[in-house]
């Protein structure tokens, strides 16, 4: 679904302040793959994200996605997928979903909610042509309604009168309902109460069964990072030092993953969140 290779990014190049934020970072990820991405503060896993959603230009290196399974790109990808190392981040969203720990930030407050699906439904594509009609909401109340909070009755309502937990279950949806090739979850959950975040996190996986998701996850939970999925990344000083398959994980603790970070790096794991997760 998306290969990067030998990717590098750098802020504040040649200055005192220089800093090398992915060191040639190379990487396959599978159609249907959930992978999750552990790693302290500081590790890369926000500049990798950003390198590819295209939020910032990287250094060198290239990244490849395959975007045939979406309507966009549809039978227009060469076999090794398409090259969109420079592409704009705005083309990327049309096939790239990406979802913030801060609820608030996919989700425009002061807009109906019929209004955000509306604008969910064209991400990525200029010149918007929105209409509402009685077939269009019909098809909004039948997605809401698989949220389970009442959504569904509440299409004119302002999104901001919505609870944190509410508006990140729905930036969630828009987001699947935008069927993108690949979705990056940045610590979606870890500002929500734990009821919330329970319910999240099940709608996360749900969906990605039921869409057939490409899923990479950024976790500080070290036990949802060995639950979850069916590979598990560790990253460390701008570089993946870990990239470990289903099976294996299966038998991983904690205490083994915390080991090997000893073992690779020297030194001992530093990130409370994931040591106490």
């Amino acid at each position: 679904m998306i290969r990067i290779e030998n990717l590098s990014m750098i802020f504040a190049l040649g200055t005192a302040d220089e800093n090398e934020a992915l060191k040639n970072i190379t990487l396959s990820v599978n159609p249907g793959d959930f992978i999750t991405i552990i790693g302290s503060n500081g590790a890369g896993k926000t500049s990798l994200y950003n390198a590819i959603a295209g939020t910032y230009p990287v250094h060198s290196g290239r990244i490849f996605i395959d975007t045939r399974a979406v309507g966009a790109g549809a039978g227009k990808s060469p076999p090794d997928g398409r090259d969109i190392t420079r592409e704009p981040e705005y083309r990327r969203a049309r096939y790239i979903g990406r979802i913030f720990q801060n609820p608030l930030l996919g989700t425009a407050g002061r807009m109906s909610l019929e209004d955000n699906m509306m604008i969910s439904s064209r991400k990525g594509y200029r010149g918007l042509k929105i209409s509402l009609n009685r077939e269009t909401r019909e098809r909004f109340r039948s997605a809401l309604s698989a949220l389970g909070m009442g959504l569904e009755n509440r299409l004119g309502d302002n999104v901001e009168l919505f609870s944190g937990g509410q508006r990140q279950a729905l930036t969630l949806l828009m987001t699947v309902l935008s069927r993108p090739s690949l979705l990056l979850l940045d610590e979606h959950t870890a500002a929500l109460d734990p009821r919330n975040a329970e319910l999240v996190m099940k709608l996360t996986l749900r969906f990605a069964e039921e869409y057939g998701l490409t899923v990479m996850m950024v976790t500080h939970n070290m036990k949802d990072a060995l639950e979850t999925g069916n590979r598990l990344l560790m990253m460390d000083g701008g570089e993946i030092i870990l990239d470990i398959g289903a099976e294996e994980k299966a038998r991983l603790t904690t205490a083994d993953i915390i080991q090997r970070f000893k073992d690779i790096k020297k030194k001992e794991l530093s990130s409370d969140k994931m040591l106490l997760g």
